[in-house]
């Protein structure tokens, strides 16, 4: 249970993830080319490397390494400057400015893997 409404949970999970993800790295790794897919599920999409090797687009990393640190890196920052500055009136602006547009996105739901409440891997580890 939470010490917080859950409306409240659910209007500041968006805004975090409006702040902290969704405007960040994520849109440089998100940005080019899209690829056509005539069967809807990119199992007809096929990536050629430098070698020459094919694979269809469901069995390829769509990120690597390298993006992945700067992408966790960069939400670890946003996420601390939040916490660090999110009580302070100034920083009213930019939560207001990032709220703008959560109005329309779905109700948030309890992550099936991070439930407390449930048995999943994070809850059968002991210690």
């Amino acid at each position: 249970m939470s010490m917080f409404p859950e409306k409240d949970c659910a209007e500041l999970a968006k805004i975090l993830t409006a702040m902290c993800v969704r405007n960040a790295e994520i849109e440089n790794i998100h940005a080019g080319e899209r690829f056509v897919t005539k069967t809807g599920d990119y199992s007809d999409v096929k990536v050629i490397d430098a070698e020459g090797n094919e694979f269809a687009w469901p069995d390829v990393s769509h990120i690597s390494d390298e993006e992945m640190k700067i992408l966790m890196k960069g939400i670890v920052n946003r996420l601390y400057t939040f916490l660090m500055q999110g009580d302070d009136p100034r920083f009213d602006k930019n939560m207001a400015y990032h709220k703008r547009f959560t109005w329309k996105w779905d109700k948030p739901e309890i992550d099936k893997y991070l439930d407390c409440t449930k048995d999943n891997s994070f809850s059968k580890k002991k210690g």
